[in-house]
């Protein structure tokens, strides 16, 4: 057995285990948390499998961007942030842990089998061809995503503001 092997069936056992921590804790903070740790051992399969442009974007994009929006989320709409009964739902957490685990076992077989210990890589990337094609074709599709990202959390801010503003004339 290689090193990049044992590198990679180490990965997935830590990939595994962060996934599990994501649908099983009862604490919105703590999945986030596992939820980032999840996300940046998966860009370093995608590191190890020689995927530069895919592993970068997916922690710019995934871990720089949703999980701070996420985070931002729970912080304005002051959801509860230590554990809460209402949300603790056993039959929920199983079912979300044996499909987290399917997924990995999924996902594992067809690293294991795509590769069978003969790992290529491919001195031609085709990040320039795919940056070519992001900013020339399909700049105004992501231009609108973001702007209908900014709109989303410009209302989420609204009704975070409005929720202040009643509790204010109440008071008064």
């Amino acid at each position: 057995m290689e090193i990049y092997e044992i590198v990679t069936y180490f990965v997935l056992l830590l990939l595994l285990s962060t996934a599990l921590r994501v649908v099983t804790t009862t604490n919105v903070i703590h999945a986030a948390v596992s939820l980032v740790f999840t996300l940046a051992l998966t860009a370093t399969l995608f590191l190890l499998l020689s995927a530069e442009f895919v592993a970068l974007v997916l922690i710019l994009v995934y871990i720089g961007a949703v999980i701070v929006l996420f985070l931002f989320g729970i912080m304005i709409t002051r959801a509860p942030l230590g554990k809460n009964a209402e949300l603790d739902n056993d039959k929920n957490k199983k079912a979300g842990a044996i499909l987290a685990f399917a997924i990995f076992l999924l996902f594992s077989f067809i690293l294991i089998s795509g590769f069978s210990g003969e790992i290529t890589i491919d001195q031609a990337s085709s990040t320039q061809l795919l940056g070519e094609i992001l900013l020339t074709r399909f700049v105004f599709p992501f231009e609108i995503v973001s702007f209908v990202l900014l709109a989303a959390l410009i209302g989420g801010i609204t009704l975070a503001r409005k929720d202040d503003a009643l509790i204010n004339e109440d008071q008064i």
